[in-house]
């Protein structure tokens, strides 16, 4: 997210309609001498600036795909050579960032299974997981207590394919994210004998019958018109949250991103910001968008920008310059930092998983944008029209409606989103237009659009600032004045 338009002055004629003069209506003064005041600086845009671009590459080769033939969307760090870079301590982003990030609470994963569908066999995965693990103070996730389960496709213990350095690295990603994010959560691992949307699919019907709460598949490939074939026999699970990666590859659509029954989760960069939120996103210049050439459009996608199912639903970080720690040592070299969407769709289905939501379908993310962090700048690529490629206000094609706020879908803040999101672009008057209650009322964070609560109409007409640039401390404490509610 980030806040690119300079402070817009409290409108006197408005706050005189609601009979009261400028800081009056709030009990909490703005201090726009200070540097880190909201209009005096941008910090989410210097956090975004700031990123070190350093070289990356595919585990898995997407080149010259055949028909129903799919690849991992996994990007590791590479050195200047093009090896893998190996680092002796973690670095990037580990659980606590990503926890801090999505503002993830402690608890509420207890009972619940996060399913992670991959080609191949890592042999190390177990082993590998419990250093990461104990690495960063999480619980022991085994076989021997439980937590852990490994399968082939059809669900069963042995035999199990094949070892692949480049699917092990996905692997042991996929893993990583899951405990990142639900620590609490059991971690259901099955393997597909081949890199196919009919093997693949097959684990993914075997994760569903052994009681996955969540299903995540950070794969894809192109679409030939199969896709609703596949979709019947595969991908639409009534009740389970299906996930897929977008792809990495910009704006280009990937299947099983556009199935019928599946979240799609697009990529961002992560900063660490002195926002008010502590964190600032942006569109991955890599991660995936389009639109699908086969499938149906669900009712709710609102948007106009495509005739059949658009991706992206939602997103979290894919940068890899923005990347997490991952320990891999089945082809990687120890202590790794990832990237792709291969990142975002483990850390959106689990936190799914987490605050409730396991049962959801894109519809929930559509219907409740104000409990997602809406991203308004960055592009992966050209396209027409730009929405598809180019974030703004609102649901747009590589970070869809926005970032999850963990704490708001658990029901600890936000409200449901009834209003729609809206196509982005850049607003009809160049500078304001509000977003798309990107935020509960009584949180700060990005802009949000007066329309999306009676409330919200009131403060936003006594202070434009709320819905043109951001909605902060001092507009959550407007709410008390102007409209007589009350934040606790």
């Amino acid at each position: 997210m980030s806040f690119y338009s300079k402070k817009t002055a409290i409108s006197f004629v408005a706050l005189a309609a609601l009979g009261c003069v400028p800081l009056a209506c709030s009990g909490t003064a703005r201090d726009d001498s200070n540097s880190n005041s909201r209009g005096s600086s941008d910090p989410d845009q210097a956090a975004l600036n700031a990123i070190d671009k350093q070289p990356s590459k595919a585990l898995c080769d997407h080149s010259n795909l055949k028909a129903g033939q799919v690849a991992c969307f996994a990007r590791v760090r590479t050195d200047t050579a093009g090896k893998i870079k190996k680092f002796a301590t973690p670095s990037g982003l580990g659980p606590s960032d990503i926890q801090g990030a999505y503002k993830i609470p402690s608890g509420g994963g207890e009972g619940k299974t996060i399913a992670i569908v991959d080609a191949m066999d890592d042999p190390n995965a177990e082993a590998d997981l419990a250093t990461y693990r104990s690495t960063f103070g999480l619980p022991p996730c085994t076989t021997a207590n439980g937590c852990f389960k490994k399968v082939n496709q059809d669900g069963q213990a042995s035999p199990l394919p094949a070892g692949d350095t480049g699917w092990a690295g996905e692997i042991a990603l996929d893993l990583d994210m899951a405990s990142a994010v639900c620590p609490e959560c059991n971690i259901l691992l099955v393997e597909s004998n081949a890199a196919s949307i009919d093997d693949l699919g097959t684990a993914v019907n075997a994760a569903v019958t052994l009681g996955a709460t969540v299903v995540s598949n950070s794969y894809g490939g192109g679409e030939d018109g199969s896709e609703a074939t596949y979709d019947s026999k595969y991908y639409v699970h009534a009740g389970v949250g299906i996930f897929a990666s977008t792809g990495d590859d910009g704006y280009a659509a990937s299947y099983p991103a556009t199935s019928a029954g599946v979240i799609s989760v697009g990529g961002t960069s992560l900063a660490a910001s002195s926002s008010d939120r502590g964190w600032a996103e942006q569109v991955w210049d890599g991660a995936g968008s389009g639109c699908s050439t086969s499938v149906d459009k669900p009712a709710y996608q609102t948007t106009d920008a495509c005739s059949k199912k658009a991706t992206a639903d939602v997103s979290a970080v894919a940068d890899p310059n923005t990347g997490v720690a991952v320990y891999d040592t089945y082809g990687g070299s120890g202590w790794n930092v990832y990237g792709g969407t291969s990142v975002s769709s483990p850390l959106v289905a689990s936190l799914f998983a987490k605050t409730g939501q396991g049962a959801a379908t894109g519809e929930y993310a559509w219907t409740h944008t104000s409990n997602f962090y809406d991203v308004t700048s960055g592009s992966n690529g050209s396209c027409s029209p730009s929405v598809l490629c180019n974030a703004g206000a609102g649901w747009d094609g590589p970070t869809g409606v926005g970032t999850p706020n963990a704490t708001a879908i658990a029901g600890g803040g936000g409200t449901d989103g009834g209003t729609p999101p809206v196509d982005s672009g850049p607003p009809a008057d160049g500078g304001g237009g509000g977003g798309t209650c990107s935020h509960p009322i009584c949180t700060s964070g990005g802009k949000l659009t007066s329309a999306c609560d009676p409330c919200a109409t009131q403060v936003c007409a006594a202070d434009s600032y709320c819905c043109d640039t951001a909605w902060d401390s001092v507009c959550v404490g407007e709410v008390a004045s102007v409209c007589g509610q009350t934040c606790n």
